[in-house]
C-alpha cells in the first residue's frame, strides 16, 4: 500500500518535535486522505490534541495545509472519525498561546474557533509561520476570484 503523504509529513513533524503530545497519526492521517479531493495537494500538516486545555490527551487530530482548504481529521478508536473542513473564506484569524514546554493554536473561523494544544513551543513559530503565509496567498486568490466573477456579472 503506497504511504500517505499526509502521514509522512506529521512523521516529519513529530521527529523535528517530539514533545509535541500525539497518537496514532497514521489513522488520523488515513482520515485525511480519504477527504483529498482531486488536484488537491498537501504542502504542511502537523498534529496536536483539538479541546480548550491541555488536560485532554485523547483527542489527537492531524492537520493538513492543501492548496484549498485547511484540513483537521480524528479518527475514532472503534468506529467513524471526525472531519473539519476551513476553507479560506471562513477563516478570520490565528493566535498563538505559550507556556513553559507546550503551547496553543488557536484558528478562528466564521463558525467557532478550534483549539489545538499540546503542542511543543519550539514548534509554535514554524506552525505559525505556515498556517499564516498559507491564508494570506489563499485570500488574495479567492479575492481575485470574487473580483473577478462580480466583474463579470455587470
Amino acid at each position: 500500500m503506497k504511504k500517505s503523504i499526509v502521514y509522512k509529513k506529521v512523521k516529519e513533524f513529530k521527529r523535528k518535535y517530539p514533545l509535541t503530545v500525539a497518537w496514532r497519526i497514521k489513522a488520523h492521517s488515513k482520515v485525511i486522505d480519504i477527504h483529498l479531493n482531486e488536484g488537491e495537494e498537501v504542502f504542511y500538516a502537523f498534529a496536536a490534541q483539538k479541546g480548550p486545555t491541555n488536560l485532554n490527551v485523547a483527542t489527537t487530530y492531524v492537520v493538513a495545509l492543501t492548496n484549498k482548504r485547511i484540513l483537521l481529521a480524528h479518527k475514532r478508536l472503534f468506529f467513524g472519525y471526525f472531519f473539519i473542513a476551513i476553507t479560506p473564506d471562513l477563516f478570520n484569524d490565528l493566535n498563538i498561546e505559550a507556556s513553559v514546554f507546550w503551547g496553543k493554536v488557536l484558528i478562528d473561523t466564521v463558525k467557532e474557533v478550534v483549539s489545538l494544544t499540546n503542542i511543543q513551543r519550539q514548534a509554535l513559530p514554524e506552525i505559525e509561520t505556515e498556517i499564516s503565509e498559507y491564508m494570506m496567498r489563499e485570500k488574495k486568490k479567492y479575492a481575485a476570484y470574487i473580483a473577478a466573477r462580480n466583474s463579470g456579472n455587470q
